[in-house]
């Protein structure tokens, strides 16, 4: 016996995917670049993210050193408005999965 899928299955199963893409935890990762100071981009971790001064050294030194930063994580949606503030900033930011 076989069993064929409505399309009304396949759209329910799709939205169900796309529920979850947008459901799980993804970060902004602010990345290491030549132009900016880092005491500029500690200054626009502390004013747009509001973190205090030592957690926005923290995480200027890890992109200094490392080359980049978790800066936030959160749904999807969120996390395109910080890397898009990121970018009006200056700085080179990019989202990503949290579990990748």
């Amino acid at each position: 016996m076989t069993t064929t899928l409505s399309d009304t299955d396949i759209a329910r199963d799709t939205d169900v995917v796309d529920e979850a893409a947008f459901a799980s935890p993804w970060v902004t990762i602010v990345w290491n670049d030549p132009v900016n100071l880092m005491s500029y981009v500690s200054f626009v971790f502390r004013s747009y993210f509001g973190f205090a001064r030592e957690e926005a050294e923290r995480l200027m030194m890890l992109v200094h050193n490392d080359g980049r930063a978790v800066v936030a994580t959160g749904n999807r949606e969120e996390m395109e408005r910080h890397v898009e503030a990121m970018h009006g900033y200056g700085l080179w930011a990019s989202i990503t999965k949290a579990d990748v």
